[in-house]
């Protein structure tokens, strides 16, 4: 068995998913990242983090380049399309959907890989390579052929092959571990399902019910995307129609909805820098993505994801008691608290980027942002006819409150910095936001509470950051009161309505970002120490905020040329991660992320209603645009 002496680059995976996990395939045919049975439990195929010793599921054709990946219209349903010399081979992944996931579809109880191989022309030599390493390559499993396939098993966790037809195979070692390895030949026509499966082996899956299983998988996500599609925002067309469906379907992956809580990414500690120390665990539900999240959704239609996001962060806080409320910024996908922050030294990261680690030591953050998100989210729902419970709407008051309570106390920032809390200028502008909202629920949708100090502490809090926000030398809303760094989320000031666009500082602080924090057509989140060594690439989510600052300040010719550039950085199934490099184009950081996918969705909303083509759905974040056409502020942030 060949040595694998390189890694993919992330741009080369494609995602598929079931609502309880994710899995990694490559062009190459490989699940290289894939953790059973929810999104953070720990891995099964792990290769993306160590291609050694990380484990993997590999299917190609011999003789043949590096596959074509595409996604079946509509769906989260992965082809890959291996040319050889004697055949063609069409490898098709997907992990089974049953019911309506529109009205909360369950997957089955014991998450399923489905692959189904078919050759379409000619004659296909095939090699599959099955090497589960459990708990992140930890604990290598005992494998063992069984009736109707084989089973690799370790500390009381099964999981189980089966092939229709059967395959019979050779096992190796490749000296971390067991690895199954067979090989076969598909003439034109034929076809072969593998089934992956976490638990024993029951029956042999034939290849009439992994076809079944695809049909029912095919129509729940098409039913789902199909609701974007005709109902609002895919209506409007124009150049970015398909990333926009495809940015919708990858954020619906993240969702989570037995509990309601959304998940950041889908990878743990995939590099911000190639060989650096900045790798985090990105598995877990923070307030602030899954808001951000919930209100793109939201905007393609989808009201359930935003209601049960909401009920989810009323439910999370609710469970510490009344005598010690409060939210924490994350949490994990079933309402955990504790996310200790833990180091994998056997692994050798991401084309060696170490450490690998697992929990994120972020949990513990006081980071004020999140509630103007969470009550921006809620106001959002509200406006646009969503209807707010008696519980969920006690809850946002607290919310509010909460904010009155912490926002002159320091905090560690949207970015969450390693180097100590700080009075960050974002920081205060969402405790803002979040009054505001609170307002303005009270006024127009009956929201009980202490309407007189959510106005008085509102004011409060604009005093400061035009006080001390603000540096006339730089000609910029600084990163932190004192400070005269730059930092991207300010462009998010007049999105939020905080200030107008045509403000001179909103438009100096445009032009200084552009100027300082911008490389290749991509924004920089900052440039200032974070008590972290080394460095990280482009943000894509801080330069789609630069299209919304572009489009909103009726800039579009420039707004519209840097959304023509992010477009073209989609990888070629539409998907984003985290950040770019500017210089070599790579993707970097976690992926798929959620932060990029709504960053693409609203940015095209603006721009295509500053141009004047129709986008029947509202515009997504508040903005004077929006507030123009219907008397009302639209949500906090995006």
């Amino acid at each position: 068995m060949p040595e694998r002496d390189d890694y993919l680059p992330i741009e080369a995976y494609g995602a598929i998913g079931n609502l309880r996990t994710v899995a990694l395939i490559g062009r190459n045919g490989s699940i290289d990242w894939c953790c059973l049975p929810e999104l953070d439990a720990p891995s099964v195929f792990g290769a993306l983090l160590d291609h050694r010793r990380g484990g993997r599921f590999r299917v190609t054709a011999l003789g043949a380049a590096e596959g074509a990946q595409r996604y079946r219209s509509g769906t989260n349903v992965l082809e890959t399309v291996f040319d050889a010399e004697g055949g063609r081979l069409v490898l098709t992944d997907f992990m089974p959907l049953h019911g309506d996931i529109r009205q909360g579809g369950r997957p089955p109880t014991a998450p399923e890989l489905h692959r189904l191989l078919h050759c379409e022309a000619g004659t296909v030599e095939i090699e599959i390579e099955w090497a589960p390493r459990f708990d992140y390559a930890r604990h290598p499993p005992r494998m063992r052929e069984a009736a109707g396939g084989w089973v690799a098993e370790a500390g009381g966790t099964q999981l189980t092959l089966t092939a229709d037809p059967g395959i019979s195979g050779e096992v190796r070692s490749d000296g971390f571990g067991p690895v199954l390895v067979a090989r076969l030949r598909l003439d034109a026509g034929e076809q072969l399902a593998l089934v992956c499966r976490l638990g024993a082996v029951t029956h042999r899956y034939g290849q009439a019910a992994v076809r079944e299983a695809l049909a029912h998988t095919e129509t729940a996500w098409r039913e789902w995307a199909h609701t974007c599609a005709e109902g609002e925002v895919c209506t409007f067309g124009g150049p970015y129609h398909a990333l926009v469906v495809r940015s919708g379907l990858a954020l619906k992956l993240l969702t989570h909805p037995g509990t309601g809580a959304i998940a950041a990414a889908a990878t743990t500690s995939l590099p911000e820098e190639v060989g650096g120390v900045r790798n985090w665990d990105y598995r877990f539900s923070w307030i602030r993505d899954a808001a951000f999240t919930a209100q793109a959704l939201f905007s393609l239609g989808h009201r359930a994801e935003a209601l049960g996001f909401l009920r989810w962060c009323a439910e999370v806080a609710a469970a510490r008691g009344e005598r010690d409320w409060g939210l924490q910024i994350m949490y994990g996908l079933h309402g955990e608290r504790e996310l200790p922050e833990a180091e994998l030294p056997h692994l050798e990261g991401y084309r060696g980027s170490r450490p690998v680690r697992v929990g994120n030591g972020a949990a513990t953050q006081t980071q004020h942002d999140i509630y103007g998100e969470l009550l921006g989210a809620a106001y959002e729902y509200t406006r646009l006819g969503g209807t707010l419970e008696p519980g969920l709407a006690g809850f946002l008051a607290r919310v509010a409150d909460r904010a009155c309570e912490v926002w002159r106390e320091p905090d560690y920032g949207i970015w969450e910095v390693r180097g100590g809390p700080r009075h960050f200028v974002y920081s205060k502008l969402m405790v803002w936001v979040a009054l505001d909202r609170a307002v303005r629920l009270a006024q127009r949708y009956g929201l009980k509470g202490d309407l007189a100090r959510w106005r008085r502490e509102r004011s409060a809090v604009r005093n400061a950051i035009l006080t001390q926000g603000y540096d006339a030398g730089v000609g910029a809303f600084v990163q932190d009161f004192g400070s005269t760094a730059l930092d991207a989320a300010n462009l998010l000031l007049p999105v939020v309505e905080f200030l107008p666009f045509d403000d001179p500082r909103v438009q100096s602080t445009i032009d200084r970002t552009r100027e300082r924090l911008m490389e290749n057509g991509l924004v920089y989140r900052y440039l200032a120490d974070d008590g972290l060594p080394g460095g990280e690439g482009g943000f894509l989510l801080t330069t789609f905020w630069m299209v919304d600052a572009l489009a909103l300040s009726g800039r579009t010719g420039e707004a519209s040329e840097l959304l023509q550039e992010l477009a073209r950085r989609a990888s070629p199934l539409g998907l984003y991660a985290e950040e770019v490099d500017p210089r070599s184009g790579g993707f970097l950081g976690n992926f798929p992320q959620a932060f990029s996918h709504v960053g693409l969705i609203n940015s095209t909303l603006y721009l295509a209603r500053t141009e004047g083509r129709v986008a029947p759905a509202p515009a997504p974040i508040g903005s004077r645009l929006h507030a123009a056409e219907t008397g009302h502020h639209s949500r906090a942030a995006g």
